[in-house]
């Protein structure tokens, strides 16, 4: 068994980012949003062949992994990167690839 704090802040961290991109739809949604110049507004239910169930379920993954931030429940929709830790996401993730 594994105590609690044998692993370190940075690999939690790690893994919480890499279990929130698990699903393709998920990694659609940050390449999505990391292409825009601001927040995306709409319904983004009409840009993935999925139902909005679905959708708010993913959105929710990514928002509790704190990749996205913003309002996600209608009927004011709005989308965005959260910018610092989406770089930390990708920091982490790329040491674990050096």
């Amino acid at each position: 068994m594994v105590k609690g704090d044998y692993f370190t802040i940075e690999q939690k961290l790690t893994a919480r980012f890499a279990k929130a991109l698990g699903h393709p739809v998920r990694v659609a949604i940050l390449q999505l949003l990391n292409a825009q110049a601001c927040c995306y507004h709409g319904d983004m239910a009409e840009e993935f062949p999925i139902a909005k169930s679905t959708l708010s379920q993913h959105l929710k993954e990514l928002k509790d992994a704190g990749l996205i931030q913003g309002d996600i429940t209608p009927p004011s929709i709005k989308y965005c990167i959260n910018r610092e830790n989406f770089n930390l996401a990708k920091s982490l993730l790329n040491k674990v690839f050096e």
